[in-house]
């Protein structure tokens, strides 16, 4: 049946068009009216579609137990929002349904920085859905499972957030009950924000027990919940217990084979003290974790705020390079635009380095990938390889293939040497299954040497150390893995890391055997010209560039618009987004694009 409201064709059995939301079959239509079983309220949502006839549906963001949740414009007030998709099986439960409607009245009666806004329970036919607070960032599930550990500031940092949005709640008598990392989001700038509140409490698992157990994770239960028994604040305290060995292990204190062993396990089993797993953390925070993880509800803390207070002590007692406060990165792009577009206005010449650089990168962009990389005679061939987050702090990983992308840049104007290009330099990788190594044995850059005909290899490490960053390379000679020359640098802010990297661009040449009156003929741009002033800019084009190399190119798309919201005049962010409209067929895009980039 077409829609009457799109056109849209949708099957016969649907009551409601999957475009557009409106209702294919009039009301009131008598005899005429289809007849048998209602169609299935759906399940997922398509991308590009609109949903209940007012939110577009921009990506999945994730799934779980309650159902998927996706990323939308609401059309009404023009805003990015998060909406859940709830389950079918759980939606047909009109009893449920109330529940739900009881419990977010009083959730969104919470406003705190560190808790994400509940909106509405929206319908569209069978299907229910929650509407809330759209939050960019990376969850803290998945920070964990790209650093392993997090650092002890960083997560005493992260910890401290989530007390204070808990204590807020508290303080409302709404309890979480389903507190975990995927429930925790952290946005660019570092800070904190809790999800699903208000939700957890509603919905009850048909067939466990006759009273019903609350959905969750049992990795993160309190005994008292594992149990179906009823539960306050102190439920919360447990599971922030749980997040907090977590962050500073990599594991939770139990695990299992089967939800209810895990449950079993919450219930009658001592949790390992989180030192076993990491020496590293500080005896008090230990013991502070250990006093969260306790079975009896009176000998736990009582409280998120007394988590807190004895975090802030824990933390006093770190050295200071140790001490990790979140803050908002600065929105530098925006200064940075307005002097770089007064330079071009200036200074007429800038424009054509600008365009004759990005129609270069553009070519080597597009360029075909070789099964090898020749040397030609008389000039080194060097690859540069991602660097190692050796602190193992998420805010870095950026940088570890952030800085790559700007050392081959860089290299890759001179005349005098051979850069592999960096698409060249991934393929290797995976071939070798390194792509998300940690860091590289000597059998491993030997490989990749030896895959990309490479004479030298440049590898490096970046680390924090209180509001600094240090940044190591070493330049290798491939054949022996003799280390030619180690460079430490030390930035205080992400902005010096670009005029650092210039300078290094320059000593990599002189390691190289070059003699000074060459080095002195082979000028080199800056990198701000070429790629972008911008460090937001570069790290956003960094992560697309990877989703980019993989052929995940709807993945990279949104990426490298962050990069260019950043930084509106960064001329390869645009190329590289047209490549990805072009590969998955919107020719007009990347038309559009292209001559933008241009």
């Amino acid at each position: 049946m077409n829609c009457p409201t799109c056109g849209t064709s949708n099957p016969n059995a649907q009551e409601f068009c999957g475009h557009c939301g409106a209702a294919l079959h009039p009301p009131n239509s008598g005899d005429d009216a289809p007849t048998g079983m209602a169609a299935r309220p759906p399940d997922a949502l398509e991308s590009g579609t609109t949903f209940a006839g007012r939110y577009q549906v921009i990506e999945e963001l994730g799934r779980g137990g309650m159902g998927r949740v996706y990323k939308v414009i609401d059309k009404e007030v023009q805003a990015k929002v998060a909406l859940k998709l709830i389950r079918p099986e759980i939606a047909a439960d009109q009893a449920t349904i109330d529940r739900f409607r009881r419990e977010l009245t009083t959730a969104r009666g919470i406003s705190h920085k560190n808790i994400c806004r509940m909106f509405d329970l929206g319908r569209s036919g069978d299907a229910y859905f929650l509407t809330m607070e759209y939050v960019p960032g990376e969850d803290l599930k998945s920070m964990i499972a790209m650093s392993g550990q997090l650092g002890v500031g960083t997560a005493i940092s992260i910890a401290k957030q989530v007390c204070d949005g808990l204590s807020e709640a508290h303080r409302l008598g709404v309890v979480h009950r389903d507190l975990k990392p995927q429930n925790i989001q952290i946005d660019r700038g570092g800070n904190a924000h809790i999800m699903d509140f208000g939700i957890a409490r509603s919905v009850v698992a048909k067939g466990v027990t006759d009273r019903g157990v609350a959905i969750g994770t049992p990795q993160y239960m309190s005994p008292e919940q594992a149990e179906a028994k009823e539960v306050d604040a102190r439920s919360d305290v447990y599971a922030l217990g749980v997040v907090l060995y977590e962050m500073l292990t990599g594991r939770v204190p139990f695990d299992a084979d089967t939800p209810l062993a895990v449950a079993m396990k919450q219930k009658l089993e001592a949790p390992k003290d989180p030192r076993e797993w990491n020496p590293g953390i500080p005896a008090d925070l230990a013991a502070l974790i250990l006093k969260c993880l306790e079975k009896d509800t009176e000998r736990r803390y009582q409280a998120a705020a007394e988590v807190h207070a004895d975090l802030v002590r824990s933390e006093q007692g770190l050295p200071t390079q140790a001490k990790v406060v979140p803050q908002p990165r600065p929105s530098t792009s925006k200064p940075i635009t307005v002097q770089f577009t007064v330079r071009q206005l200036v200074v007429p010449a800038v424009v054509v380095v600008v365009l004759v650089a990005a129609a270069f990168g553009a070519w080597r962009f597009l360029a075909p990938k070789a099964t090898g990389v020749t040397p030609p005679s008389g000039k080194p061939t060097l690859a540069v390889l991602y660097f190692e987050n050796i602190s193992r702090d998420p805010a870095l990983e950026a940088w570890r293939t952030g800085l790559p992308v700007l050392l081959e840049t860089g290299l890759s104007q001179s005349r005098l040497l051979t850069v592999v290009p960096s698409e060249r330099v991934y393929s290797i990788l995976k071939k070798l299954n390194l792509a998300d190594a940690k860091r590289y044995s000597a059998e491993d850059l030997a490989g990749v040497a030896r895959e990309g005909n490479a004479q030298y290899l440049l590898t490096g490490t970046v680390m924090k150390a209180g509001q600094s960053t240090i940044i190591t390379t070493r330049l290798l000679m491939a054949a022996t893995g003799e280390v030619i020359r180690s460079k430490k640098l030390e930035c205080a802010t992400e902005q010096e890391i670009l005029s650092e990297v210039d300078g290094l661009t320059k000593e990599i040449k002189t390691d190289l055997n070059l003699s000074s009156e060459e080095i002195a003929a082979d000028a080199s741009q800056p990198l701000g010209k070429i790629l972008t002033s911008s460090p937001e800019a570069l790290k956003f084009y960094s992560e697309a560039r990877r989703f980019h190399l993989d052929t995940a190119y709807r993945d990279a798309i949104p990426v490298y618009e962050r990069a260019i919201e950043a930084d509106p005049r960064f001329a390869m962010a645009y190329r590289g987004l047209a490549a990805c409209y072009g590969n998955i067929g919107e020719y007009a895009k990347e038309k559009a694009l292209s001559a933008k980039a241009l």
